[in-house]
């Protein structure tokens, strides 16, 4: 995986907006993808893959997240997983990334959404309902109260999993992946921040 698949999770992990902050919220977030230029302790300071400078308060009890590659042929019914994807053009969904949620973050961002990692492409969080293997692996995602979307997995799609992660990870040129709130102020403050560390850049 390089810098240009870079671009969920925290659509996974990020897009953890409260239900009740609605779509307010939902506008004031700002996904940054990029290099870390400093870290202090409670600012940290990205250069985004469009070149622009972005300093990001982080908010007490604040999380970090790291990577680890994972295979699509472990993907089995019952996994929860976010799925970055566009839509092919004979037809159906082809996955871009795809992170396998460990079981703890279940649920995490479910549903289906526009996506920003390419043009038009989307992103869905939802459970495996079914595995099928004709013509390449596909999964057939369930979520929002039954709603399903089936997926082909092509054998070159990123696939990883969330590992542990330390601040000192963020080192300049550590690849990272934020999910901040836009202040009144103009200000960007994240909770949590997805770092690429042993060798693993973010998904999203």
């Amino acid at each position: 995986m390089n810098l240009k698949t870079v671009m969920v999770v925290l659509g996974t992990i990020s897009s953890l907006s409260v239900a009740s902050a609605g779509a307010a919220q939902a506008a004031d977030a700002l996904r940054v993808r990029g290099t870390v230029v400093s870290f202090e302790p409670t600012l940290l300071t990205v250069k985004t893959r469009q070149g622009d400078t972005d300093a990001i308060k982080l908010k007490a009890g604040w999380k970090i997240s790291g990577g680890a590659n994972a295979s699509a042929k472990d993907i089995k019914p019952g996994d929860f997983l976010g799925i970055a994807s566009v839509s092919k053009a004979d037809g159906g969904s082809g996955a871009l990334e795809v992170v396998v949620f460990p079981a703890a973050l279940k649920g995490t961002g479910e549903g289906d959404r526009p996506w920003d990692l390419q043009p038009n492409s989307r992103m869905t969080n939802g459970t495996v309902a079914d595995v099928t293997d004709i013509s390449g692996r596909s999964v057939t995602l369930t979520y929002d109260n039954g709603q399903t979307k089936k997926i082909s997995i092509p054998e070159t799609t990123p696939v990883v999993t969330f590992a542990p992660a330390t601040p000192t990870d963020l080192k300049p040129g550590a690849t990272v992946f934020v999910t901040a709130e836009r202040g009144s102020d103009g200000a960007l403050s994240a909770s949590r921040v997805v770092v690429g560390n042993n060798g693993v850049v973010p998904p999203m």
